[in-house]
């Protein structure tokens, strides 16, 4: 299940395998910053897509490179706002909401590991208006998922509110066409 690449380091990225990882890095690092063939992903980009918090601090602590674009011209920004919460979580939070708190507190819990995810490529100088393929901003994922916690940081690290993607919308566009009030409110702050 989930994807397989073709450098072990992105595998180990990928698999939240920290022993792997740092032993590949040890061998070679020149692994660091090493793009799979197939997408073009670093190991710190299939950490983001996982969400695998501890392999990510430890990369960007050997200086991982955050602003690489893979094939689809994404960062590990992109990756890290895009996250959402995986089938195993709802799964877990599905089962545990007879147990409200518990099911709302894993979600709350998710949630800031996401938040801390994105502080940390945001410290470490990812370029926050880095636009992909699509011409689309870590901003307009977090508009088009409706992650009201994850914007107001993006806008103090500076996000440009006036990108447009290749459809000519801007993330304010955005969140009007999906009915966003609160973010509409927020950004419309900003802006």
């Amino acid at each position: 299940m989930g994807i397989l690449y073709s450098q072990p380091i992105c595998q180990a990225a990928y698999n939240n395998d920290f022993n792997e990882l740092q032993l590949l890095l040890e061998e070679d690092r020149n692994n660091l910053n090493i793009q799979d063939y197939f997408g073009g992903d670093t190991p710190l980009i299939c950490a983001c897509k996982k969400g695998h918090n501890r392999i990510v601090s430890y990369l960007l602590k050997m200086n991982a490179d955050v602003n690489i674009k893979n094939k689809k011209g994404r960062t590990c920004l992109h990756y890290a706002v895009k996250k959402r919460f995986g089938f195993l979580d709802y799964l877990l939070i599905i089962l545990l909401m007879p147990v409200m708190l518990l099911g709302y507190l894993l979600m709350v819990s998710k949630s800031k590991q996401n938040e801390h995810l994105i502080k940390m490529l945001l410290r470490a100088g990812a370029y926050v208006n880095a636009q992909d393929d699509s011409g689309q901003t870590a901003l307009h994922y977090a508009c088009e998922m409706k992650n009201q916690s994850i914007i107001p940081l993006l806008v103090e690290a500076g996000a440009d509110l006036s990108i447009k993607d290749k459809d000519g919308e801007t993330p304010l566009d955005m969140a009007r066409r999906l009915k966003f009030l609160n973010i509409e409110h927020i950004l419309k702050k900003d802006s």
